[in-house]
């Protein structure tokens, strides 16, 4: 082979690797800073999504409170709501107790005792009623037949023996025990008794003697009626008819 086929040959060998090697440079000065410009791109389109999904967690999670925070509150109104209509009502209730009482007291005033109290005794720290005691309110569950507007006054006492809290317990008992019997034995409704216990208080005999404190350990019972009239007679004579009415010769 002569010299000029052989460097023909090198020239014709080596041409294409001047091209592709130029080819490759070209393409990666000019593609590398694309590629890194989309990898940046990815990299803040995967951020923007993470802060995204983080500011709807956020968001869901205040949207849940709030939900919650209005519900506590309107189970806290609902609540106010109720109170204030119980409240309501207990003013109402108060309020016609109030009326009530006063007329009670009222109707209190017009009524008047008959006779002398009965009075029933008990044992040391007892409040249970015996035979005895029994017949006594029974001749006063009699007087109770013929009457129609009459209230009765219980009055429960001690001696005073004993703690004075203690004391004014007992003689409650002790006056229940005697309404409970008149009331069940005689029908006489609840709103015509009135019940006091008043513990050692207002003693009948001295507490220095068993006699006295004997005597102390009772309950007084008082018949009370409100002293209203019959009516006047169909058959009497007005003054007018009087006059008018013949007189003797």
């Amino acid at each position: 082979m002569n010299r000029f086929a052989v460097a023909a040959t090198l020239v014709a060998v080596s041409l294409p690797c001047t091209v592709g090697c130029a080819s490759k440079k070209y393409v990666r000065n000019e593609v590398t800073p694309t590629v890194n410009k989309v990898n940046e791109l990815d990299d803040l389109t995967a951020k923007n999504t993470r802060d995204i999904r983080d500011v709807d967690s956020r968001a869901q999670q205040g949207i849940q409170q709030a939900t919650s925070t209005a519900d506590r509150a309107n189970q806290k109104a609902l609540a106010a709501g109720q109170a204030a209509d119980q409240a309501n009502q207990n003013a109402t209730t108060a309020a016609n107790r109030v009326t009530s009482l006063a007329g009670t007291v009222e109707n209190l005033d017009n009524y008047r005792p008959v006779g002398n109290p009965t009075t029933v005794l008990f044992g040391f720290d007892k409040a249970d009623l015996t035979r005895k005691d029994k017949q006594t309110l029974d001749e006063f569950g009699q007087q109770l037949q013929n009457q129609r507007h009459y209230l009765i006054e219980v009055h429960g006492y001690t001696d005073s023996t004993g703690p004075k809290d203690y004391n004014y317990q007992l003689s409650q008992r002790r006056a229940q025990a005697a309404i409970q019997y008149l009331a069940s034995k005689y029908n006489v409704p609840a709103f015509k008794i009135y019940v006091i216990g008043l513990g050692e208080d207002n003693p009948v005999a001295s507490n220095a003697s068993a006699k006295g404190r004997a005597e102390n350990r009772r309950v007084d019972i008082r018949l009370m009626t409100n002293g209203v009239a019959a009516p006047a007679s169909a058959s009497a004579e007005s003054p007018a008819q009087q006059e008018s009415s013949p007189q003797p010769q």
